[in-house]
């Protein structure tokens, strides 16, 4: 079965940190670039940033930039989300995503 699984979510206080892994069953995450999207229910979401296959990574959002990175192991085929600094505005569901699939979330609460 194709699947993408994050993992590393959680409750942190503000300027607290969390890296959230990627992982995937079912293909090779490694021949994959992976997108990092948060989700806000009834608001928004945003796109994080992303990783080519090769390791090269940007961040997109503006207001993680300098606090947010992502890279990855390709011996361990895991994607990571290192999140420092962490604020309540960060609060929300982050998803990885490739284009062969997506997965459910993992819960990111920041708040004292």
């Amino acid at each position: 079965q194709v699947q993408l699984v994050e993992s590393g979510g959680g409750s942190v206080q503000p300027g607290g940190s969390l890296t959230l892994s990627c992982t995937a069953s079912g293909f090779n995450l490694n021949d994959y670039a992976v997108t990092w999207i948060r989700h806000i229910p009834d608001t928004r979401r945003e796109t994080i940033g992303r990783i080519t296959s090769d390791g090269s990574a940007l961040i997109y959002l503006d207001s993680v930039k300098g606090r947010f990175s992502v890279s990855r192991d390709n011996n361990k085929r895991e994607v990571y989300l290192q999140m420092n600094a962490l604020k309540s505005e960060d609060t929300a569901e982050y998803i990885c995503s490739t284009s062969r699939a997506r997965g459910q979330g993992t819960q990111v609460t920041v708040s004292a």
